[in-house]
Parts: structure tokens; C-alpha cells; sequence
């Protein structure tokens, strides 16, 4: 059993150490690399609150790092898409759908649907899903299911969503929460598999989620 009150900690201390760093940043570029730490520490937070059934203050936590993110795009070299992938995605694990369209709308209106990285139609994959655009989400889906050097499963999933494919989607997955099981490395050292946390909110908004059970997922 991992000790969430001590992920907890760890995170709060390394975002709290980000803020006091952030004002000693010599230029935008270690602005920007500073903040995303932060994103990510708050992100890591928010998962290890999740997993304790706290659900509230894991949004408070949720919120710093899409805000966090946000605040580092601007400064980051160009086709840094996983600064909107990480909005959009603390957004839906902290349940507020009105602000994860926001986050949507905003990786969209940068061009993430017609980058030329899978990591960029990822984007643009998850943007569309929570605005509903399930039509346009489809084909950019479909093409990361195959594409090298993204998850074939993880588009699998995205696709299968898109689709309305109960089927399919319980299939891959379970193949996304078994590649969490087997890795040894977790972001910010935080052991939950987020992703599938992230594809069972998209799926459960249209009826499709998969009745999952891990100690990589929340109590239900």
C-alpha cells in the first residue's frame, strides 16, 4: 500500500520549493521550466489526494497545475503540447468539465489538431473529446493507433471512445491500466495511472466506462 499522506507532502514541499525558485528564474526560458515543475509537483499532489477519497482539495491541487502549465506555454519552445495535455487532463481529474473546455478550446485555437507530432494530435484528440466533437476526434484517434513512438493502446482507447464502441474500449483499456502495472516509473514517483483515470471520465460521458479495479485507480 503506498503512503498517500507522504506523496501528499512530498509534492506540497517540492511545489512550495518551485515558488521560492520561480522569483530567482534568470530568464523565460527557466521561468517556463520552473513553472512546469511546479505543474507537475501540483499534478502529483492532486493524483496522491485522489487516491486518499479526497476529492475537493485534490481539485485545489488539480487547478495549480493546469494553472501552472498554462503560465509556462507562452515561454516554452514551440510544439511543447504537453503543457496543453496537462491542462486539459488536471481539469478532468478534478471533475470540472466547464474548465477543461476552456483548456480544450485553448489547445485547439494553438493548432493541435493540425501538428505534425502524435504528441500534438494527442492534444488535439483529448480537446475534442471533451467538447463532445466525437466526429472530428475520430480520425486523429485512428491515426494514433498505429502511428511510432505513441501508445497504441492509449489511441485505442481515444478512438473506441470516439467511436462509441463499448467493446473495444473495455479491451484497450485494460491494456493502458496493464502497461501502468508493469512500469517501475510513475510521474513525480506518484504510482496511479492516470491516463486510464482520464480515458474512464471521457468514456463514462458516454456511458462507455469499463468496470476497473486497481490500487493504481481511486477507491470507487
Amino acid at each position: 500500500m503506498a503512503d498517500w499522506a507522504s506523496h501528499v507532502e512530498r509534492e506540497a514541499a517540492r511545489y512550495q520549493d518551485g515558488e521560492g525558485r520561480l522569483g530567482q528564474a534568470a530568464d523565460a526560458d527557466s521561468r517556463q521550466r520552473q513553472l512546469t515543475r511546479m505543474g507537475n509537483a501540483a499534478g502529483g499532489a492532486g493524483l496522491a489526494l485522489l487516491m486518499q477519497n479526497r476529492a475537493d482539495k485534490a481539485g485545489e491541487w488539480f487547478d495549480r497545475a493546469a494553472r501552472r502549465y498554462r503560465e509556462s506555454y507562452d515561454d516554452a519552445p514551440p510544439g511543447s503540447w504537453g503543457r496543453p495535455i496537462g491542462m486539459i487532463k488536471s481539469r478532468v481529474l478534478a471533475g470540472d468539465w466547464e474548465a477543461a473546455a476552456e483548456e480544450a478550446r485553448f489547445a485547439l485555437g494553438q493548432g493541435a489538431a493540425d501538428s505534425g507530432s502524435p504528441i500534438g494530435r494527442y492534444a488535439a484528440c483529448l480537446a475534442l473529446l471533451v467538447l463532445g466533437r466525437d466526429a472530428e476526434a475520430r480520425p486523429l484517434a485512428d491515426a494514433l493507433r498505429t502511428v511510432d513512438g505513441f501508445p497504441h493502446d492509449v489511441g485505442d482507447s481515444l478512438a473506441t471512445i470516439a467511436a462509441g464502441d463499448p467493446v473495444g474500449y473495455v479491451e484497450a483499456v485494460e491494456s493502458v491500466l496493464e502497461s501502468f502495472v508493469s512500469r517501475d516509473e510513475y510521474l513525480e514517483d506518484v504510482p496511479v495511472a492516470d491516463t486510464v483515470i482520464v480515458l474512464q471520465a471521457l468514456a463514462g460521458r458516454r456511458g462507455l466506462a469499463a468496470d476497473l479495479a486497481s490500487p493504481l485507480l481511486p477507491p470507487a
